[in-house]
């Protein structure tokens, strides 16, 4: 009689199992990125610079996650030679963000259907930004017009409004759980400021824009979803 109980009990737990495969998921992610930046400023040109990112990721759900980003990187425009202003800057900046994300797959019922299953993967997400503004190059003066010179600051913090979307491609294990993502996006970056490239003119607030590919890695804090997220 204990045979026949234990060889139930082991055939119940192998189910169980078995059906939780697809449904559990890491909580916690760590993760890298490279970006390439654009600045939007009171410069007259822009340039293609580098950025990288430093993250850690709580998933509330696979598809509902909490990002605290630290960013690392360069913002170039401005050419003192060659544009009437003669403005030109080069900030080495660092910013730090917290945001909210959200996929569609939070929001669609994609099993059963191949077009929402490819789509559950999309995502949108905001929050709010503090960056450290660092200029290493600075011109602020004219060639072409005499004794014009820009007000700005050589340093200065600023706050910003982070708006990202983008495309998550989630790698399974072999427990059938995403246990590497890679993050294809664009961020947009409001500044709450003008000192973006350390010169203040004009009525608009700078920004800056970034193409991102980052990767991350699942590194705990296991539990369960309701339902399948590769598929059902």
């Amino acid at each position: 009689m204990k045979r026949y109980i234990l060889t139930i009990s082991i055939c119940l737990i192998s189910f169980f199992a078995k059906a939780q495969l697809g449904y559990n998921y890491a909580q916690y992610d760590a993760g890298l990125g490279i970006a390439l930046n654009y600045a939007y400023t009171d410069a007259d040109t822009r340039k293609a610079t580098p950025a990288v990112h430093l993250n850690f990721t709580y998933n509330h759900t696979p598809f509902l996650n909490y990002i605290a980003e630290v960013q690392l990187g360069r913002l170039a425009g401005g050419d003192s030679v060659n544009t009437l202003s003669g403005r030109q800057f080069r900030n080495n900046y660092t910013a730090a963000t917290f945001r909210a994300q959200i996929q569609a797959g939070e929001l669609l019922d994609y099993s059963r259907n191949v077009v929402f299953n490819a789509l559950k993967n999309f995502y949108v997400s905001g929050g709010l930004g503090v960056i450290y503004n660092n200029m290493d190059v600075i011109n602020r003066t004219s060639l072409y017009i005499p004794d014009y010179t820009a007000t700005g600051r050589n340093t200065s913090t600023e706050l910003f409004i982070p708006i990202k979307a983008g495309y998550e491609f989630k790698i399974f294990n072999s427990y059938d759980e995403p246990s590497v993502k890679i993050d294809l996006g664009y961020q947009y970056n409001y500044v709450l400021g003008d000192q973006l490239d350390g010169i203040k003119a004009g009525n608009h607030k700078d920004l800056y824009t970034q193409f991102v590919i980052g990767f991350k890695f699942a590194v705990g804090g296991h539990t369960s979803y309701r339902k399948s997220i590769s598929r059902e």
